[in-house]
Formats: C-alpha cells, structure tokens, sequence
C-alpha cells in the first residue's frame, strides 16, 4: 500500500473558486484586516467599510453574488491572493478535519482539488506533516 504522506500526493487545487462561494466568509484577524487594507492602499477605516461586515464580534469579507467579495468572477482566483487570510490559506486542509471525520467528507465533496483515492488517513497524516513542519519552523 502507497501511503500518501505529502501534499502534492493528496492535493492539486483547480482554482476553481468553488471554496469561496457561499453565505458566509472567514473570521479577520486584526493583523489580517491591516495587512489586506495596506495590499489594498487603502485605510483600516475604509476596508473595514467596504469589504467587510460585522457578524457578533467577529469581521468577515463581505459576500457579493453568493461569494466572497475578492472572488474575481472573471479568472476563478482571488483578488488579494498574496495577502489572503490564513483561513483561506489553509482550505481545504483544515486542522478540524483531524477531529472530524465528517468535515471531511463534506470537504472532499466540495473540492475536486483532491486525488480520487486519497483516504482519510491520509489527508490526517499530511495535515499533521504540515502542522510539524510549522512547527519546526518556529
């Protein structure tokens, strides 16, 4: 048996937008919200009025035509790609998957980045892989 034990063997993304359609977006952290404003040339003030809304406490992009507002309809990709938040980064190996085998499966559904056998050990074991690699790093 191939374990898959790398990224590349599990994960090709299409760069289809698929995982920015929906009715929702990601939580901004407050580093991600300067940093997207400053990619933008424009004031904290004035990205968190243009392209974000309030949900509770948290701030989100805002959703334009049933996606998020830095979808480019026009290419598939995303407008702020260098600057992204980390959320977005991550999709679609999210650490949830690791304690949620359901997550998973809704994922894999969703994406058609992943390889047609790629199991889901396999997707844990490379996720753990990239999390002990950050780790290191650090």
């Amino acid at each position: 048996m191939n374990k898959k034990s790398k990224l590349e063997d599990i994960f090709s993304c299409k760069c289809c937008g698929h995982c920015c359609h929906g009715t929702s977006t990601v939580s901004l952290s407050e580093e991600e919200q300067r940093r997207i404003a400053s990619f933008l040339g424009i004031s904290l003030d004035d990205f968190l009025d243009k392209y974000c809304i309030i949900k509770d406490k948290r701030v989100e992009m805002k959703i334009v035509n049933k996606h998020c507002i830095f979808y480019n309809e026009e290419n598939g990709l995303c407008k702020i790609h260098p600057v992204k938040p980390d959320a977005c980064r991550q999709w679609p190996l999210h650490p949830s998957i690791l304690y949620d085998r359901g997550a998973w499966e809704a994922i894999r559904r969703d994406c058609p980045g992943f390889s047609k056998t790629v199991t889901y050990k396999d997707v844990c074991r490379v996720i753990r892989n990239i999390i002990n690699d950050i780790r290191i790093r650090k």
